[in-house]
């Protein structure tokens, strides 16, 4: 029997996580990514699929949510959450019709649910992915033994994967995505704005393994140089800013890469500051 203050807690994270899920798919424009005006370099996805995939996954981050709440942070805590999180994605599976729409997006929001849960009073962002961190970084003993695509690019190019991201406390977040969020809402931007300029900053940074998986290791540089250079630009503040994000997309959508790891952690940018 959960406790009403549990009960609570989970309602309004999860609550939390399908929104920030939601506001990744609607931000518009993204290169190479779903969003609300076409579906990127996706001809298995739509933005009606992914706001349906996004909507299925409520009860897995309320039952995330719920088991973590004052819960230890230790081994029992972190293959409760998996167990969810398997379902959670066979849930999403069968939603979509067996497409892959927020694989990575349950692992890393999962995560900073518990780490949020765990710890309800915490609302600083950066000891939420430090608690989330500890937790991805015990053994889950129940793990199938499966290759994934992410391994695969993994082994091939040393990279760091989206586990490692994790157990890291998101690297990436603290010194890409988070930053230029908070930067461009101080300089006045658009919230639109503000998320675009997090994302780019996202894909400037990650070593993608949607990207890696489909396309080379050239693809991955050109696709972090042009992102860079959006940046470097002042974003869709000026002229060369538009154009490096309009060459961006067009190389996204020509070589049908899409992003997906950086969509990922920029939907728990989201999540965290919410």
């Amino acid at each position: 029997m959960l406790t009403l203050n549990q009960a609570t807690n989970g309602k309004e994270l999860a609550s939390k996580a399908v929104k920030a899920l939601i506001d990744e798919a609607l931000l518009t424009p993204k290169p190479g990514l779903v969003d609300a005006g076409n579906s990127g370099s996706h001809s298995d996805m739509s933005i009606e699929l992914m706001l349906q995939s996004a909507q299925a996954l409520e009860t897995t981050f309320r039952e995330i949510a719920n088991v973590s709440y004052l819960h230890p942070v230790n081994q029992e805590l972190r293959e409760k959450i998996a167990f969810i999180g398997r379902q959670g994605e066979s849930e999403m599976l069968l939603a979509t019709g067996g497409v892959n729409t927020h694989k990575g997006a349950i692992w890393a929001i999962g995560l900073l649910t518990s780490a949020r849960a765990v710890f309800p009073e915490e609302n600083d962002p950066y000891k939420i992915m430090e608690t989330a961190g500890e937790i991805a970084s015990f053994k889950d003993r129940y793990e199938p033994a499966l290759k994934t695509n992410g391994q695969e690019v993994k082994k091939k190019y040393r990279i760091m994967s989206a586990k490692e991201e994790a157990q890291q406390g998101f690297p990436t977040i603290q010194t890409a995505g988070l930053p230029a969020l908070l930067r461009a809402r101080k300089a006045g931007k658009s919230e639109q704005e503000a998320r675009i300029e997090s994302l780019l900053a996202l894909m400037a940074s990650v070593d993608d393994t949607c990207i890696l998986h489909r396309g080379k290791w050239s693809d991955l540089l050109e696709i972090k140089r042009l992102a860079k250079e959006f940046l470097l630009w002042d974003g869709f503040e000026t002229i060369r800013g538009r154009k490096t994000f309009d060459r961006l997309t067009k190389y996204c959508e020509f070589s049908r890469l899409s992003p997906g790891g950086s969509a990922d952690l920029l939907a728990a940018t989201l999540f965290l500051i919410s």
